[in-house]
């Protein structure tokens, strides 16, 4: 007669009377349908439209042009910190227009490693 063997329980290997039986789900109803997440719900906060004052003028603009235009504003009047977020959006923003350009053509070397590469993998 042999013992029965002793079920290995540990991480990943829960005991089997606590697993999920078969075609059952951890979580059945899921997510609720109108549930959004974070960046939804900025880019929607962000996108709706207010009304600033310009000068003489009143302006209807978005709230994210409304910060950018109070930001601007407060680099312009020497706020440092203010300064270095705007210079750190621009060159963010406008970084990879500079590294596109800077891109080196490939030599003859580099064309035929590449050809060398292509045909193997269509080989396979």
């Amino acid at each position: 007669m042999s013992e029965p063997e002793e079920e290995k329980i540990g991480y990943g290997k829960p005991p089997a009377k606590t697993r999920f039986k078969p075609g059952q789900s951890g979580n059945p109803n899921g997510r609720p349908k109108g549930s959004v997440n974070l960046k939804t719900d900025l880019r929607s906060e962000l996108s709706e439209k207010i009304r600033i004052r310009e000068g003489e003028r009143s302006l209807k603009v978005s709230k994210q042009r409304a910060m950018l235009k109070a930001l601007v504003a407060k680099a312009l009047k020497g706020d440092a910190r203010a300064a270095n977020v705007v210079l750190t959006l621009v060159g963010r923003l406008f970084e990879p227009e500079a590294v596109a350009e800077e891109v080196p053509a490939l030599t003859s070397d580099d064309e035929a490693i590449l050809a060398r590469f292509l045909a193997r993998r269509l080989a396979e």
